[in-house]
């Protein structure tokens, strides 16, 4: 069989909700079917790798076992037990055992010993100290899933969606990405129901890549999304490496995000990840030795404008990230840009943050915070972005690139200016969401790497020119994307409306002839 396509996974995923609707809210039901696809993803994944260890060792099992282990994951054996403790069944925690078990009056129970075995079996990958993956789902809940005979019926007809020939998910014929691009097409089929901000799921696929390749993380970088939702974003700057040495973090408030987040990171082999289940602005939880860890390379795209946010808690900040001000309680914006500098690296750590436009502008507090980081000659790009990006906000947005080794004693503290680029026009339309092509990011990067002119397309300002302006980032200030209107020659226009007329008369003359004609 050949490769599976997105498409077709997305469809059984879609079918599969047909499963819950009307039982479950939609934005919950979405947990149950991506966590079931992940158990068929790595059941399918650990089979393929079973079976090429096994044609390397033959019948050596334990060697097979011992290798996948370490080199992979562990795929654990069920063991369910009685009131008195013995053993009354044993079965592998894979998606086919649980399927050829999909009738068992106690189904919701079994797919949970399941989860909870591979979970045990891969702890500090799926289970650490914030808890494991699957600690808020439960499928054998009668709350989410109904009564027994309904709830059995239900997860019956779960396990045979995704039990499909063509749904095979052998390493060779799926990317790793399947979970994420599934659930952003589901979070996109749900997105009015959940009624989300734009930006607080998961980051566009030509965003992200647009984010990665603008912040630059190099080989031995440690590299931080303090609001990685589902860590799409944090892949695509590990992917920007273009080695295996790197170190990724990531901090998430929603606890079942923060799950998928470690689902993904488990699925592209990023053992060594460290997702923290926090909320960033009020309590972060990526801290060593009671400072907060510090970062080469810093990527995000917050929610935008989140309301309270954490003012007041931010006034006695044990980490003092708000020194230049307390952004509005009612915008966490510079809240999060403020966490995002202070944990770049002194004098060498970069930040790419993506904003509403409204972060470029607006006053008051905000104004105060964005003119010091402009006078510390942090700021070292402004970006706009096409509207339209975001499947639930057609709102433009714009990402800020801030260089810490532009301050006093890093190696740019001479290089004073920033530069403005407005990509506004630049963009793939479609009528539920615009996108970027690769040659729109290309354009971007070179011209952000360049760092030059390009009429009606980007301008190196200076920090004289953004202070003349009191500090105001709006973009059309900097870059003229005014087309002059083609000139009209008046008489040339009087001349055709004269013959447009002419016309217009023998034509009239013509039928009035016609008509006498005929009435005679």
């Amino acid at each position: 069989m050949g490769k599976i396509e997105q498409k077709d996974i997305n469809s059984a995923a879609w079918a599969a909700c047909d499963t819950f609707r009307g039982v479950v809210d939609p934005a919950q039901y979405k947990d149950y079917i991506l966590v079931m696809l992940f158990l068929k993803y790595i059941s399918d994944v650990w089979q393929a790798h079973y079976d090429d260890y096994r044609t390397q060792y033959g019948d050596n099992e334990e060697r097979i076992l011992r290798k996948l282990a370490r080199e992979r994951f562990v795929m654990p054996d069920v063991i369910m037990r009685n009131n008195t403790g013995q053993e009354i069944d044993r079965f592998p925690a894979t998606y086919s055992s649980l399927y050829e078990r999909r009738s068992a009056a106690n189904i919701g129970e079994l797919i949970n010993a399941a989860l909870d075995a591979i979970e045990t079996a891969n702890k500090g990958k799926l289970r650490d100290e914030d808890g494991g993956v699957f600690r808020n789902i439960d499928f054998n809940s009668e709350v989410n899933l109904g009564k027994a005979k309904d709830r059995n019926r239900r997860l019956k007809h779960l396990l045979e969606d995704f039990h499909k020939p063509q749904l095979d998910m052998n390493p060779n014929r799926v990317s790793e990405d399947v979970i994420g691009n599934t659930y952003i097409y589901l979070i996109e089929r749900f997105a009015s129901d959940a009624g989300k901000k734009a930006g607080e799921f998961y980051t566009p696929h030509c965003v992200s890549e647009l984010v990665a390749k603008l912040a630059g993380p190099k080989p031995g970088y440690r590299i931080c999304d303090p609001s990685c939702g589902s860590a799409g974003l944090l892949i695509e700057a590990a992917r920007e490496v273009g080695s295996n040495d790197f170190a990724l973090f990531g901090m998430e408030v929603n606890g079942s995000t923060w799950a998928l987040a470690k689902m993904n990171m488990f699925i592209h082999g990023f053992d060594g990840a460290q997702i923290r289940w926090c909320n960033t602005l009020t309590s972060p939880a990526l801290v060593e030795n009671d400072r907060l860890m510090q970062f080469d390379t810093v990527v995000a795209n917050p929610p935008f404008s989140l309301d309270k946010w954490g003012a007041k808690e931010a006034e006695t900040d044990r980490y003092n990230r708000f020194w230049r001000g307390i952004p509005p309680k009612g915008k966490g914006d510079w809240a999060f840009i403020s966490h995002m500098v202070e944990v770049a690296r002194a004098k060498q750590g970069r930040v790419a943050v993506v904003v509403p436009h409204g972060v470029l502008f607006r006053g008051t507090a905000e104004g105060r915070i964005r003119q010091k980081m402009i006078e510390e000659n942090l700021l070292d790009a402004v970006i706009g972005l096409p509207t339209n990006l975001f499947p639930s906000t057609s709102i433009p947005v714009a990402i800020l690139i801030f260089d810490r080794s532009r301050e006093k004693g890093g190696v740019k503290e001479k290089n004073t200016d920033i530069l403005f680029i407005d990509a506004s026009h630049d963009f793939i339309a479609s009528k539920n969401q615009n996108t970027l092509s690769e040659d729109h990011i290309t354009r971007i990067v070179t011209t952000y790497r360049d760092r030059k002119f390009v009429e009606k397309f980007s301008h190196l300002a200076s920090l004289e020119e953004v202070a003349g302006n009191d500090f105001n980032l709006n973009i059309p200030r900097y870059v003229d994307t005014y087309e002059a209107e083609e000139e009209i020659d008046i008489m040339a226009v009087q001349n055709d409306i004269d013959e447009l007329e002419k016309e217009l008369r023998e034509v009239r003359r013509d039928m009035e002839k016609l008509l006498r004609e005929i009435h005679d």
